[in-house]
């Protein structure tokens, strides 16, 4: 069925290269630095994510950063030339980014007033936002409109789950997110915070444990509690080059939930790598809505 709008998101999502660029979705590709470095997420096309986290574990700095809101006119404008726009993005509660989003609809709906442009807050990051996008192109594809895919996601967007877990703490104090003598203290005692997206689409500390072993077993806990409708849907785990530790998640899930076969491992990109570090690891899911 011919769609008269373009469906478009960004690399917070952590969307597939490959997805995308099969379903011809346009992706804002979003900035990063590592040391002086400026980098642009391509959602691991370049297969730079693992040589992003080598440098990490060397000690460079890495950081994210906001695009302007002049970048997101220049990817908006030659769509909405020819077409009206849905843009799906991400939370606007973990970054200032979602409001130059609106700024530049704002200034392109002044020159193109007979377009349409929605933009959807997912208050989502990272795979669970890609798990959304993925449902939203569904509905796409069988002709969805504009105000039909809007109303999903309004009302599907805190379905979509996260549970993650860091190795090392400093990343997290490095971004403000724990305490330094939390950090310190909680390294000493081997503590591994369990993460969780928040109704408000935020990420916030929704447990901790002692040991890796612990955290994982709580990550399959979670899923197994919030998942629903296992056999219709992908998990993504997604790892900060801790392969390893994916694929064992991986069989750890398959022993506790066997109708979900389908089980997909993907590297985590810059944006959740910079500020939780290598050997984070997470699993995505949609479900019930978010406990916290």
């Amino acid at each position: 069925m011919p769609r008269d709008y373009v469906l478009m998101t960004d690399s917070d999502s952590d969307l597939p290269w490959q997805f995308a660029k099969e379903k011809g979705i346009p992706v804002v590709r979003m900035p990063y630095s590592v040391g002086d470095q400026e980098y642009y997420d391509d959602n691991g096309e370049s297969g730079s994510q693992a040589e992003f986290f080598d440098k990490m574990r060397k000690g460079a700095t890495a950081i994210t950063s906001l695009l302007p809101t002049a970048a997101y006119l220049e990817y908006f404008e030659p769509i909405l030339q020819h077409s009206d726009l849905f843009f799906i993005a991400f939370s606007s509660k973990m970054s200032a980014t979602f409001n130059n989003v609106l700024e530049a609809r704002e200034e392109l709906l002044q020159k193109y007033p007979n377009r349409k442009f929605i933009v959807v807050d997912t208050l989502s990051i990272a795979f669970p936002m890609a798990l959304l996008i993925m449902r939203a192109h569904e509905l796409y594809e069988k002709g969805a409109s504009m105000e039909e895919l809007e109303k999903w996601l309004l009302e599907n967007r805190t379905r979509s789950h996260a549970f993650v877990t860091v190795d090392d703490l400093v990343y997290l104090r490095r971004g403000g997110r724990i305490s330094s003598t939390s950090a310190v203290v909680g390294s000493m005692l081997n503590i591994k915070p369990i993460l969780s997206l928040t109704k408000a689409g935020k990420l916030e500390a929704f447990g901790k444990v002692q040991g890796h072993k612990k955290a994982m077993k709580a990550i399959v806990d979670n899923v197994a509690q919030y998942i629903e409708d296992p056999a219709g849907q992908e998990i993504a785990i997604i790892h900060g080059d801790a392969l390893e530790s994916a694929e064992q998640l991986k069989q750890m899930l398959q022993h506790r939930i066997p109708e979900a076969t389908n089980i997909a491992i993907h590297m985590i990109g810059p944006v959740i790598g910079a500020h939780a570090g290598p050997g984070t690891l997470a699993a995505c899911f949609m479900g019930k809505e978010r406990p916290l």
